[in-house]
Parts: structure tokens; C-alpha cells; sequence
């Protein structure tokens, strides 16, 4: 894929935002889940998982497109579809008791 002059800082931009997301995303998970497993509550359990679906979904579709080659608007469903799954996980963990 080739990228204009033009357009370089907002891909540079975008790419800097993505990984900061996963950075933060993935510190957010991993405290939930270290919180699971100090306290066995299942609550904070779903919490973790639907941190991390929502973490990978948000990073998702810029991989797929630029390492493996999957058409943009596939990956951005593939992403939806991901973090949808990750926020029903979300509201899940706050009914379960």
C-alpha cells in the first residue's frame, strides 16, 4: 500500500493512537484480570475478557489490512463486531453478582 506525502502524518498519527491503545487497553485488562485472580469474583473475570475483546477489536482492522491483506472494510466490520462483543461482555460483568 502506498500512502501520499500528504497523508503520511495521519497515518503516522493513526498508528501512534492504535498502539497507544493497546498499550493502555492492554494495562486495563491485565489489572482486571489480576484483580480475578486475587479475589475469584466472576465478575471482574468478564470484565477482563471484554476489556481485552475491546482492546484487540480497537486495533484489529489496521492490522488485518496491512500485514495480512483483508480488504479495509472487512477488517472495520471484523473490528465491530469484536468490540460490540467486548461491551456486552462489559455490561454482562457489571450484572453478574
Amino acid at each position: 500500500m502506498w500512502i501520499s506525502a500528504a497523508a503520511m502524518p495521519t497515518a503516522i498519527a493513526l498508528a501512534v493512537v492504535k498502539t497507544l491503545v493497546l498499550i493502555v487497553g492492554g494495562v486495563i485488562t491485565f489489572f482486571a484480570y489480576k484483580a480475578y485472580r486475587r479475589t475469584r469474583q466472576p465478575a471482574l473475570g468478564y470484565l477482563a475478557l471484554g476489556f481485552g475483546l475491546v482492546t484487540l477489536g480497537l486495533v484489529l482492522a489496521g492490522m488485518l489490512y496491512e500485514v495480512l491483506g483483508v480488504p479495509l472494510m472487512t477488517g472495520i466490520f471484523l473490528e465491530s463486531l469484536l468490540v460490540l462483543a467486548g461491551f456486552f461482555v462489559i455490561a454482562y460483568s457489571l450484572y453478574v453478582t
